[in-house]
């Protein structure tokens, strides 16, 4: 079967069957990946079954280790302690702490009793590193050379370690303090003779990162250096582990999904497997927040009442002053923040991106402007009303890409996440903007309009 193809109602068939041995047969042609999202839809005891199975084959692990954290707390509390701290032992340290962290509380202390001495104490030390860490995304596993090794003895070492996952592609050397002194690229050490010296070979690594620094910094340095791996180190200079690429991908995913979630203000806990329950009381905080600007907009237009009593056809293009000034804040916000979240700019060099936003603003604004000025005045055969729509929407769009780049780095400097909550001001400020704009400047031409 197509893994596509793979419906929550085939795997509950399969469950049900007491033929073992074929249930873990065809579980063993898919990827523990693609079962994930169907957990969603089995019962506790289906959960249990299945976890058992896959586990015969050393799948249970990746299985848990992919799933949506959403899902993480229905799904370990169908699995049993001893059997789920089996499957932790089987995991990488960051792996393990994903999951221990979406365990119920009373089940923690539970389930670590059950994990073997040595990585009862590693999964503890770990728990010391603070929250988005590097040292909560790295894995602890990796092969340490002595410079006065010699290539055959490093290929001895890489055999004495077995499967190693990804820390068999990275070598390093270190000092008797462990302290990082540089790298040996494997293609090297097979490519020489057996008495080269790992000193030789070593390419000095200048390239490290603190275990209490924030994750999205190592994700940042893997991609600006293109490392396959990344060394992390403790406050005593020593090496404690590295940073695969993989797991950037997911740090990347995770930061991302946080500033697409905050521009929309959105929680983070809030996916699409969360309880309805959750979810609601995630936005509704944010829906009133919306509700109130959405009435101070109101307000603005409020004001110019008497106007619009007087030309009702004015409010046919509020929407499009608005939404063209909405656009044009959150297009600027969108790139002053990814800059921002890659390390690409910081507060001292923001004025030379506010200023090229403003003035793409100006420009942009001016080109929809004469467009929306020829298209009211075909419409409505007011050449006033033309202009006054150009005027507004030069005025909005260049105030709009000014706020738009001008919010997150304001933000940024004073200590905030500049994607919370950046998109609902901004929009404010550009509708209320956009209403007062255009009805102000109606309301000066009024008698020209009329």
């Amino acid at each position: 079967m197509a893994e596509q193809d793979i419906t929550a109602d085939f795997l509950e068939r399969l469950l049900s069957g007491e033929d073992d041995a074929l249930a873990e047969e065809r579980l063993a042609e898919l990827h523990p990946s693609s079962l994930g999202p169907l957990l969603g839809d089995l019962s506790s005891d289906q959960i249990r079954r299945l976890i058992d199975l896959l586990f015969a084959r050393h799948r249970a692990a990746p299985l848990l280790a992919d799933l949506p954290p959403e899902l993480l707390p229905e799904i370990l509390e169908a699995v049993r302690d001893t059997r789920l701290a089996e499957i932790l032992a089987r995991l990488e340290i960051d792996d393990m702490l994903l999951l221990v962290e979406h365990l119920a509380e009373d089940r923690r202390e539970s389930v670590q009793q059950a994990l073997p001495a040595p990585l009862r104490s590693e999964l503890r030390h770990a728990e010391l590193y603070p929250p988005d860490s590097a040292g909560r995304a790295m894995v602890t596993h990796f092969i340490a050379l002595r410079q006065e090794m010699t290539a055959q003895e490093a290929i001895e070492a890489i055999r004495q370690e077995g499967e190693t996952g990804d820390s068999a592609l990275h070598l390093y050397v270190v000092d008797e303090a462990k302290h990082l002194l540089g790298v040996v690229p494997i293609r090297k050490l097979v490519s020489v003779p057996p008495e080269t010296s790992v000193g030789t070979l070593m390419v000095p690594e200048s390239i490290s990162i603190s275990s209490e620094a924030d994750q999205e910094e190592a994700a940042r340095l893997v991609a600006r250096y293109d490392l396959l791996a990344l060394p992390v180190t403790d406050p005593d200079d020593r090496m404690v582990g590295i940073i695969t690429v993989d797991d950037v991908i997911d740090v990347i995913t995770e930061e991302a999904t946080e500033d697409i979630y905050h521009l929309a203000g959105l929680s983070e806990a809030d996916r699409v497997f969360t309880a309805a329950r959750v979810s609601i009381s995630k936005r509704l905080p944010w829906m009133i927040v919306n509700l109130g600007t959405a009435f101070t907009a109101a307000f603005v237009v409020g004001l110019f009442e008497s106007t619009l009593d007087q030309l009702v056809s004015l409010a046919v293009f509020l929407p499009v002053v608005a939404g063209i000034g909405g656009n044009g804040g959150i297009q600027a916000l969108t790139v002053i923040t990814r800059s921002i979240a890659l390390g690409e700019i910081e507060f001292s060099s923001g004025l030379r991106a506010v200023g090229k936003e403003l003035w793409v603003g100006l420009v942009v604004g001016t080109a929809a402007g004469i467009l929306s000025g020829f298209i009211a005045y075909l419409w409505q055969g007011n050449p006033v009303l033309g202009v006054v729509l150009l005027l507004a929407m030069i005025i909005t769009m260049a105030v709009a890409s000014l706020l738009g780049a001008a919010i997150p780095l304001l933000l940024k400097a004073l200590g905030q996440d500049p994607a919370v909550g950046a998109g609902v001001l901004v929009t404010f400020f550009t509708d209320a903007l956009g209403f007062f704009s255009f009805l102000g400047i109606a309301t000066l031409l009024l008698e020209k309009l009329i």
